[in-house]
């Protein structure tokens, strides 16, 4: 019998919201998107940290939530990073940590689905865990920019590029705070690249770790 107890509920939330990511961009407008967007994610990082603590504190930990949890975590992490991507210019700055942490998830669930039973002996580890915390703060960080990026956008709505360069230049009035948009966009958008690749980083490590602790596992009987 399943078990709905309130930690599952909220991994079920968190696991339903994932593809809600993509589905803001495909009824609203940017910059609401954006704002919608940031705002379910940061929701569904938050009953991460929940779910898990509440059923340690009150003893419900169940096969059901054990499973659904690293799901939920992988899938909002792909399809924000789709977004984003999609979203962006592909940069290449951007393209390749996002492509490090995809690959590695999906090695490491192709892994676990060849180890079954097996894999619940590889156990999650502190810097695994710091690895999610970093892929979602970079995320969180990545949506907030294209919120200043397209509030900028707004703002500077039927202006031509030298009256724009003139007002970030302090050369002609600020009248509808075009450069405290753009600062917010340009220093959003570099701790967020920053922050992804501290996120490769860990997930690379933490992938190689999980591949080492499986070896014995792969060995053909003699």
């Amino acid at each position: 019998m399943l078990s709905l107890n309130l930690p599952n509920v909220l991994t079920i939330l968190r696991l339903l919201a994932a593809p809600g990511l993509a589905v803001m961009f495909l009824y609203f407008h940017r910059p609401y998107a954006d704002w919608f967007a940031l705002v379910l994610f940061l929701g569904a990082a938050i009953t991460d940290w929940f779910d898990g603590y509440l059923a340690r504190a009150w003893k419900q930990e169940t096969r059901m939530g054990a499973m659904l949890d690293p799901i939920a975590d992988k899938a909002m992490v792909i399809i924000a990073l789709m977004v984003i991507v999609g979203y962006s210019s592909m940069s290449p700055w951007l393209v390749l940590p996002a492509t490090v942490i995809l690959f590695r998830e999906v090695f490491v669930s192709g892994l676990r689905e060849y180890l079954g039973d097996t894999a619940g002996t590889l156990k999650v580890t502190r810097l695994a865990k710091w690895k999610t915390t970093a892929q979602m703060t970079a995320i969180s960080v990545l949506f907030a920019q294209g919120v200043f990026e397209h509030y900028l956008g707004m703002s500077a709505y039927g202006m031509d590029d030298v009256l724009v360069g003139q007002i970030l230049m302090g050369e002609v009035e600020d009248l509808h705070g075009l450069r405290w948009k753009f600062d917010g966009m340009v220093w959003s958008g570099r701790a967020g690249l920053w922050l992804l690749w501290l996120a490769a980083a860990l997930t690379l490590v933490t992938g190689i770790d999980y591949f080492r602790k499986s070896l014995p596992f792969l060995k053909e009987p003699r």
